[in-house]
């Protein structure tokens, strides 16, 4: 090694060392109480939004559970209004048939041709001419239809006091015709209930 490129070594100072190996200053109170607000104010951040995030999913389960029982009481209130809705019209109807069989009652009574008439139909239906065939009438039709069916051969005619006005029962050998108002309204009902249910179908 040469003189020239040789470089002298100097020992450092004590005074240097011990500041590189001196602690760090110790921070001020205001900057101790500074550092506790932000982290106090984090933590209160941090708390809301969770706070904020479980209330909102509480609150939502909430609104589920009372959206489903108000549906359940819904639905409790729609069905028996469906049932309702089918007694309304079998009631509407047995109604319409009473109002009807009034009606027709009155009809015959004011013109007993009809019944008359009514009366021949159902003899031929039946047929007389093999049978004897017992005609049954209300008491005040029969006085009043009596000139009406006389000469009728065949038939024997008989007052029926369970039968109203401008009713009618057919007995034969085997053979038995319902001519009351409820039997044949009733038989009007069905032909037409069969009739909108075949075409519906």
């Amino acid at each position: 090694m040469n003189a020239a490129t040789a470089v002298r070594w100097h020992a450092p100072g004590l005074a240097t060392v011990a500041a590189a190996n001196a602690p760090a200053p110790l921070p001020s109170v205001q900057e101790l109480q500074a550092l506790e607000e932000a982290a106090r104010e984090e933590g209160y951040r941090r708390g809301l939004a969770e706070g904020h995030a479980e209330g909102l999913a509480s609150g939502q389960a909430e609104v589920r559970r009372v959206v489903a029982q108000i549906e359940g009481i819904l639905d409790g209130f729609t069905r028996p209004l469906a049932r309702l809705d089918g007694e309304v019209a079998d009631a509407l109807g047995h109604l319409a048939v009473r109002v009807a069989g009034v009606l027709l009652g009155c009809t015959y009574i004011a013109d007993p041709t009809l019944l008359a008439d009514l009366v021949r139909e159902a003899l031929d239906t039946v047929g007389t001419t093999q049978r004897e065939v017992e005609l049954r009438l209300h008491p005040d039709d029969l006085g009043v239809l009596a000139p009406h069916l006389a000469g009728l051969s065949g038939v024997r005619l008989t007052n029926d006091s369970g039968l109203a006005r401008g009713e009618l029962r057919l007995h034969s050998e085997g053979l038995r015709v319902d001519g009351t108002l409820q039997a044949r309204l009733q038989s009007c009902l069905d032909s037409m209930l069969e009739k909108v249910v075949g075409g519906a179908a």
